[in-house]
């Protein structure tokens, strides 16, 4: 039965999604240009609410845990695991406290309605994959604006999408550099699973029911003056708990 109403769901999901990415898209444009950054950011936070809510229809649900340990004023690096698309959502509406930036592949810079205008006028990263070099540059430097701001980062040092219960190997250079670029802000590993199932059928139909979990565990300080050593934490703390999520 599941497996029928699958594909009617994910039509009635995707008409939707699409309205509520055109519509945010209009009030991003309204938001920022005559209110300005606070109210375009505030705009972003509830379009990413509403894509959440969206996924009841599919009786898609969202788990989230997040430490009470998090502060406001406080900067953070977060580094989460990444297994599909739909990861991003929990993560900007549950960190919007901190004002979290995200490091992005450059080609979601455009063409999508809210997404490309808000990681282009959001204050995020986008970088080049095809440059590693620039990309790296370009994450020290964008993590001295956000240690002279104040303000967090949100980072997949899978450097993709897992699509899969297991995570990859991070990619450690472009954590390294937030890291000696923002000692002032503690590291908080995310833990994200199941959402890997929404793209088992590369996002169409959807599976009905998932229950994705996105645990936002307690904050590191940088106290190890050895990257890796820290990294090393981060890495095998986030395995651990996707192994435990995966049998819940």
């Amino acid at each position: 039965m599941k497996k029928f109403l699958a594909y009617p769901l994910s039509v009635i999901y995707y008409l939707y999604f699409g309205f509520l990415l055109c519509f945010f898209h209009l009030l991003q444009v309204i938001g920022l240009h005559v209110f300005g950054k606070e109210t375009h950011k505030r705009v972003v936070d509830i379009l990413n609410w509403f894509l959440m809510g969206a996924f009841l229809i599919l009786g898609i649900r969202y788990r989230v845990q997040k430490s009470s340990k998090l502060q406001k004023g406080q900067s953070y690096i977060f580094a989460s695991n990444h297994q599909s698309t739909y990861d991003i959502p929990p993560m900007i509406w549950h960190l919007r406290a901190h004002y979290a930036r995200f490091i992005s592949k450059k080609s979601l810079g455009q063409g999508i309605p809210s997404i490309s205008y808000n990681l282009k006028n959001g204050g995020h990263l986008l970088i080049d994959r095809k440059k590693p070099a620039q990309a790296i540059n370009d994450i020290r430097t964008f993590g001295k604006e956000l240690q002279s701001q104040k303000y967090s980062c949100a980072i997949f040092p899978e450097g993709t999408r897992s699509k899969s219960a297991t995570p990859k190997k991070f990619h450690r250079s472009g954590l390294v550099a937030l890291l000696e670029n923002m000692p002032d802000a503690a590291i908080v590993p995310i833990a994200i699973q199941h959402s890997w199932k929404l793209a088992q059928n590369n996002y169409f139909p959807f599976p009905v029911g998932v229950r994705i979990h996105v645990d936002i565990m307690d904050p590191i300080p940088q106290e190890s003056k050895d990257p890796d050593t820290l990294i090393d934490r981060i890495e095998t703390q986030i395995g651990n708990r996707l192994a435990d999520l995966a049998k819940s």
